[in-house]
């Protein structure tokens, strides 16, 4: 099926779950995630409507930048794991930042986002599953409440809100309980009216959840998949 095609019947899906769950259509962005995707696709997802980029690596999409060029409008989003060692890159090449997992990497970003002269919006990385090998905080730990803490002091980030990855599973109402703690987190932090802290977007839900992450507060949706068919495997960026 056509990008165009997957595009608008997603968006169908988007303002049905949204209808479905009492909220309105327009709270919800829709993201597309380009990890493995060749820049003529992604130029058609634009094309489309799309306006919002999610790429999980930075040497992949800094190789597609200059294949991108003419694109208006369009935010391009981190959201895989960032190494210390390329924050810099990333910053020239994203205006968001949405896997921030530690406060040493938000104090890089912080240093590198004022050497840029820029202010970076970052959504904080939530391993909600706490799972072994996967980037995050824990919904309770120390990081997360010093990085909260200490959000006053970085005043070149932007913390706008929470993204997280539930465990896979086949049948999407497994994710629901993740998705729940997802909201109550955010809610909780978002009622403490913490100074530099934003907390509007809440990031989770993909291509074989997202319905279930709307019923569930997402604002955020982020679809590769179902937008772009499968992908080949790509090699681990070094």
């Amino acid at each position: 099926m056509p990008i165009a095609e997957n595009v608008l019947r997603i968006r169908e899906e988007i303002a049905a779950a949204a209808r479905g769950s009492g909220r309105n259509p327009e709270e919800i962005s829709l993201m597309a995630v380009t990890k493995g995707v060749a820049p003529d696709q992604i130029r058609q997802a634009c094309d489309a409507g799309i306006r919002l980029l999610g790429e999980n690596r930075v040497q992949e999409f800094c190789a597609k930048v200059p294949l991108l060029g003419g694109l208006e409008g369009i935010r391009r989003h981190l959201i895989g794991h960032l190494q210390s060692n390329k924050v810099l890159r990333a910053l020239e090449v994203f205006e968001a930042v949405d896997s921030l997992d530690s406060v040493r990497l938000a104090r890089k970003l912080d240093r590198a986002a004022a050497d840029l002269q820029k202010r970076v919006s970052v959504l904080i990385e939530i391993n909600i599953g706490r799972e072994t090998g996967k980037s995050g905080m824990a919904a309770d730990s120390a990081e997360l409440a010093d990085l909260l803490r200490l959000a006053p002091e970085m005043p070149a980030l932007e913390i706008r809100g929470l993204m997280t990855v539930p465990p896979f599973a086949d049948n999407p109402e497994q994710s629901r309980p993740y998705f729940r703690q997802m909201r109550e987190l955010f809610c909780n932090i978002q009622q403490r009216k913490l100074p530099a802290v934003r907390m509007d977007v809440l990031s989770m839900g993909m291509s074989h959840d997202f319905a279930i992450a709307i019923a569930e507060g997402a604002t955020c949706v982020r679809i590769g998949t179902a937008i772009f068919g499968e992908r080949k495997a790509m090699r681990r960026e070094r």
